[in-house]
């Protein structure tokens, strides 16, 4: 339950991103509401349950974010009486709308972020607007190359790291290949951390760095959903060998990324970009 909305509202990116997860990536393990009526709740309550018996509960100061359970800051955690938890989580749940329902968006303000987020960085105090577009020159930029140093796209890697049928892979399978200067740069989170890519066409991609020193971004929930994206960018079936004149014939070789923030970036594969 998310339940700072009525005070803060939500940021468009986690709202498309819980539901993704809810309705497609997890839709059996996985489900998200937001407070929409009540006071605020900044409560931060954990609790585990078998057939609904509440067996364990965890109240303190981490948010349910992975910068809160990783090793970039502390956070305070002490156990709590599981029933008391599982009441409160229970009483909360009444003031809040499943994030998958038809109209959560009419109770719940949900805010354009990447206009926020390019402000913000400004230090400008103008309210975002969801009809404006992105500001690409405040926000952190990395340009990546598709093709290999020899100017070519391999045949069995990056982009087609699935076109090896001797393995039975999903000949969709793909990764984009981080350089090893943006790796040193810490532009991306460390490796095996999940982030939210947006795409300039409206797509949302649940991503990770993996591979030897992070060098690989993937979709790890199912490595072919990023060569699918591709593929269809490209105009090419599912399954086909993307080839550099591929690339060219779409008109770039390349993507730029765009840091929002330490969880969330935007990816521009536009035509008009180069």
């Amino acid at each position: 339950i998310v339940g700072m909305c009525p005070q803060d509202g939500l940021p468009e990116t986690n709202h498309v991103a819980f539901r993704k997860l809810a309705e497609e990536d997890y839709p059996s393990n996985f489900e998200c509401s937001y407070v929409m009526s009540s006071t605020p709740v900044h409560s931060k309550i954990y609790s585990w349950c078998a057939e609904d018996k509440p067996l364990y509960a965890y109240i303190g100061s981490a948010n349910y974010t992975q910068n809160a359970f990783g090793n970039t800051q502390r956070e305070t955690m002490g156990l709590a009486n599981p029933k008391d938890c599982r009441e409160y989580f229970d009483l909360i749940e009444k003031d809040s709308i499943y994030c998958t329902h038809g109209e959560a968006e009419d109770f719940v303000q949900i805010y354009n972020d990447k206009e926020y987020y390019g402000r913000r960085i400004r230090k400008s105090k103008v309210p975002a607007t969801p009809k404006k577009k992105i500001d690409y020159a405040s926000l952190p930029y990395a340009k990546i190359s598709l093709l290999d140093r020899k100017e070519t796209l391999p045949t069995r890697s990056g982009l087609n790291w699935g076109q090896r049928p001797e393995y039975r892979r999903n000949p969709n399978q793909a990764y984009i290949r981080v350089p090893s200067e943006i790796i040193k740069s810490n532009f991306f989170p460390e490796r095996g951390m999940d982030f939210t890519v947006l795409t300039d066409d409206g797509k949302v991609l649940i991503c990770k760095r993996a591979q030897a020193n992070g060098k690989a971004i993937e979709t790890p929930h199912d490595n072919s959903l990023i060569g699918e994206y591709f593929r269809n960018r490209l105009g090419l079936s599912n399954g086909a060998l993307v080839t550099a004149r591929d690339l060219r014939r779409y008109g770039r070789t390349n993507v730029d990324f765009y840091r929002i923030d330490d969880e969330t970036y935007y990816m521009d594969f536009s035509k008009t970009r180069n």
